[in-house]
């Protein structure tokens, strides 16, 4: 009987076969080969991100609504009904109380500064760093504003803890600094996609309104952010739009040009706003109150307004929802317009909390309402209805305020789940930008920064010319003579040396000095001493220096402040070991690279 050969001992070891374990590692070798371990790793921080900006947006709206049970006596959105029923000292008082308890809040722990999605712009343009502790004592500033009352918008607080919890995170899970921003973009994206219930806003937002332009190597991760967001926020909160609109239809083409003519219209009631916020700003700073007063005395107008015109009070979706619905009629529309102009710019300007999003969408419903329903009588059979009108008033207002027309009409798309309006919609928002560009010069957040002194281009191209360092730039190939060379060899070496310039070094290479024929004076062509002076004697001692590490921000503002072209590198300051030299031309080309990379990818920033 023969015997049965042997298995190896690998047919031993051989496992058996699993056809899911294969597809797992084949689609785990596909995501390695399609992104490095650096862009993994970005996206993995890109869902934390997302998931830790849904959490804040869940947890402000949830603070916001019990301070607001707490002074107005229900947590509810729509506010008009309730507070109508309210007796007038608690409507006066509610916005005076908290409006004190803000002010020394502030006062306390953020020195009177109120925070915002401005600051997080300057953040992004800055490098994309910010601190968690001020940003949570901001957000709770700011739902005591908006629960006691206040006139402003939620978007912006929201939008502010979660672009500072991004970067939290991006310090500890992702240190490269390119990825700083780009998280950081996550973080505005996934709190204004929460805030909404609208991912695809959310995505453009960030890049419009933060970023500043369209960064493509930002999106996916931007992307994954604002999805998951989004998926929090219709875990707690249900997949519901944040308006309920009626159906709507065009009743004609020949509307259009009612929409073009009502984005002027907005243009003109975008620039009255900010210019109202920002004049009521610049009266409070020069007036004597002290900075932690000024909420109350704000608080109490607000309040007074608020006995007339309830609707103005906090973030106002319940009174915005009503005029989508038609339910105001033209002169109560028209004095909600001057209302809420009144009330927000006496919130945010008088050193409350809050945004601006929420008020611009009450206004442009108030006024698409009125233009809709001096439209519908004149024209009544070319009339698509008076919450049409309103729901393209609140995407031109909005986006004129923030300057962010296509994230706007995208916002409106997804809040309202109506389609049958995106073209009107667009040309609204589009007139509407284009104008208040034209007339007031940026937008809300722009103009607050430009009054702190702060330009957003010029600290984007700064910190362009921060992270390039001048090893990368300066040119080793440089010209160098010995500090014993004679003044007849010298004037030979100046004759040829680039620039007219030469680099005089001690026996260690040491940098000594510079010397230029324009530093030699009569007595270097006395032949009698060609051999007596050497070239330590003739040059500049001291001469301005920069070493590998430094960046080409100094090295630029050394050749401006010095008025050299070029200017001698060395390892370190201490040692002084001349190891090339940097031209102003080559300074300037390595910054316009940078710009156009910035452009084309995002940049490292983006």
């Amino acid at each position: 009987m023969s015997a049965r050969p042997a298995l190896s001992d690998n047919a031993d070891r051989r496992r058996p076969v699993n056809p899911a374990r294969d597809i797992r590692q084949r689609v785990a070798a596909g995501l390695r080969q399609a992104f490095d371990d650096e862009q993994l790793t970005l996206l993995g921080v890109a869902l934390v991100v997302g998931l830790a900006a849904g959490c804040c947006a869940v947890l402000f709206r949830e603070v916001l609504a019990l301070f607001q049970s707490i002074f107005l006596g229900t947590g509810a959105e729509h506010l008009v009904d309730f507070i109508a029923g309210l007796p007038t000292w608690q409507v006066v008082l509610a916005p005076t109380v908290g409006g004190l308890a803000v002010g020394i809040y502030l006062r306390v722990f953020l020195n009177g500064r109120p925070t915002g999605v401005a600051q997080v712009m300057e953040a992004s343009a800055a490098g994309g760093r910010m601190e968690l502790a001020p940003a949570l004592h901001g957000a709770l500033a700011n739902a005591l504003t908006l629960g006691c009352g206040g006139s402003a918008g939620r978007e912006g607080p929201v939008v502010h803890l979660g672009a500072a919890v991004a970067s939290w995170l991006a310090r500890r899970f992702h240190d490269r600094r390119g990825a700083a921003r780009t998280l950081l973009a996550c973080g505005v994206a996934g709190a204004v996609a929460a805030s909404f219930n609208a991912p695809f806003a959310g995505i453009f937002f960030a890049q419009e309104v933060v970023i500043g332009r369209y960064a493509f190597g930002a999106l996916v991760p931007v992307a994954v952010s604002s999805v998951v967001a989004t998926l929090i926020s219709h875990a707690v909160y249900g997949a519901y739009p944040a308006f309920i609109v009626p159906e709507f239809s065009l009743g004609s083409w020949l509307e259009f040009p009612a929409f073009v003519l009502l984005g002027g219209l907005t243009a003109v009631t975008a620039v009255i706003f900010i210019r109202s916020i920002r004049i009521t700003a610049q009266l409070a700073e020069a007036s004597t109150v002290p900075a932690w007063m000024r909420p109350a005395l704000a608080g109490l107008a607000v309040g007074l307004i608020a006995v007339v015109f309830p609707q103005v009070l906090g973030v106002g979706y319940g009174a915005t929802d009503d005029a989508l619905k038609a339910e105001y009629g033209l002169w109560l529309l028209i004095g909600l317009i001057v209302a809420k102009t009144a009330a927000t710019s006496l919130t945010i300007g008088g050193g409350f909390g809050g945004g601006v999003f929420s008020p611009s969408l009450f206004l442009g419903a108030m006024l698409g309402g009125a233009f809709g329903t001096v439209a519908g009588s004149v024209a009544p059979h070319l009339f698509a209805g008076v919450g049409a009108y309103a729901m393209v008033g609140m995407g031109a207002m909005a986006g004129a305020v923030l300057g962010a027309p296509i994230s706007t009409i995208l916002i409106m798309v997804e809040l309202t789940g109506d389609y049958q309006l995106t073209m009107a919609v667009t040309i609204a928002t589009v007139t509407a930008a284009m104008l208040t560009r034209a007339l007031n010069g940026a937008s809300y957040f722009r103009t607050v920064l430009a009054e702190n002194g702060i330009d957003l281009d010029e600290r984007l191209e700064t910190d362009a010319m921060r992270q390039m360092r001048v090893r990368g730039v300066m040119s080793r190939s440089f010209s160098s003579v010995p500090r014993t060379m004679k003044m007849r060899e010298l004037r030979v070496a100046l004759a040829t040396a680039p620039y007219g310039e030469l680099f005089v070094v001690d026996p260690s290479n040491r940098l000594f000095g510079t010397i230029t024929l324009a530093d030699l004076d009569e007595t270097a062509f006395d032949p009698g001493i060609q051999d007596l002076v050497c070239a330590g004697d003739a040059a500049r001692l001291n001469p301005p220096m920069l070493t590998v590490e430094d960046d080409l921000e100094s090295a630029f503002n050394l050749m401006e402040t010095r008025h050299e072209e070029h200017i001698a590198v060395v390892d370190n300051r201490v040692d002084r070991h001349l190891v090339g030299f940097i031209h102003e031309r080559d300074v300037m080309l390595a910054y316009n690279r940078a710009l156009v990379d910035m452009h084309r990818r995002g940049g490292t920033a983006y």
